[in-house]
């Protein structure tokens, strides 16, 4: 087989192993498949879960390696929001002077926190077919 084929988006980054937009410097790390379909299936998947994507499954012929030769893109990769949340949090999660650490509410407390403003709110409101209370 001297051609595969691979998914290339708006931007000329490639769809990736990875589940990740790469821009193509790494060969061995774009996703390829043997049948246009394959691709075709897949672009179709990704583009149902983002209606901004314009891409296309081009033929990609193969190396000596054996891996596709590719066009890699100028355009950078966008730095995804977890990973901005990520730096940005890292500094803010050094525990605080003193080497203790400020507790962390678990999401039962939480849920029980909830549960106490809701049943609050419930008790308040009348059921159906009570009169309500005339303010």
């Amino acid at each position: 087989m001297t051609e595969v084929f691979v998914i290339r988006n708006q931007l000329g980054h490639f769809w990736g192993k990875s589940k990740a937009w790469v821009d193509g410097r790494d060969p061995r790390a774009v996703l390829r498949v043997k049948h246009q379909d394959e691709g075709i299936n897949t672009l179709f998947e990704l583009s149902a879960k983002d209606v901004e994507l314009r891409g296309e499954v081009v033929p990609a012929e193969l190396g000596p390696k054996g891996e596709p030769v590719l066009q890699v893109s100028d355009i950078p990769l966008p730095v995804a929001p977890e990973a901005e949340a990520a730096s940005d949090a890292a500094p803010e999660s050094a525990p605080p002077a003193g080497g203790e650490q400020a507790p962390v509410p678990s999401v039962a407390d939480a849920d029980a926190e909830a549960d106490g403003e809701a049943g609050a709110e419930a008790e308040a409101q009348p059921g159906p077919g009570e009169p309500r209370p005339n303010a």
